[in-house]
């Protein structure tokens, strides 16, 4: 999926940029681990703390305290925040719980990914519709791989008209 969502970004001349917390920069690392991925990879924040989401991905302090930092809010202001500092056509925020405990009342599994489409209004999806299965290296490689699937959606509907949204 990484390879087909380099050829998209790139046919396109899109870019895109990643905020991770659950991933800590596996997203980016697994994009550039594909040949060509620096015509479309510009960066990313790995925001793993609260007050770094804040500071760096510029995460409104008030959207934390009101829905915390494992929820779509959270997920799509810090795909905004990719978008924006990076300078990207696209932003993708990663936010959720691998394990092996809960967090903050949010059970393992739970993963959110935030969409953000060049100047447009950023969504988030709930990973896998549920909770993601497995233990924490397969929980945060499928967030990166259901990341990957959700964006490509989302370029080939950009692409369409559509923001996807």
């Amino acid at each position: 999926m990484a390879a087909d969502l380099v050829g998209e970004l790139r046919e396109r001349g899109q870019t895109v940029a990643f905020c991770e917390s659950l991933t800590a920069g596996l997203a980016s690392a697994s994009l550039a681990q594909v040949p060509g991925a620096s015509a479309v990879l510009r960066g990313g924040l790995v925001t793993y703390a609260t007050d770094l989401k804040i500071r760096l991905a510029g995460v409104p302090r008030d959207l934390v305290a009101r829905y915390g930092v494992i929820s779509g809010e959270c997920a799509a202001a810090m795909a905004v925040g990719a978008r924006d500092f990076c300078e990207s056509s696209w932003g993708v925020g990663l936010t959720g719980v691998a394990g092996p405990d809960s967090q903050d009342g949010h059970p393992v599994g739970e993963v959110w990914i935030g969409l953000a489409p060049p100047g447009g209004r950023a969504r988030a999806i709930l990973a896998g519709g549920g909770l993601l299965p497995g233990g924490r290296d397969a929980i945060r490689t499928e967030a990166v791989s259901e990341a990957f699937r959700q964006l490509f959606r989302a370029v080939v509907a950009y692409d369409s008209g559509s923001t996807g949204s």
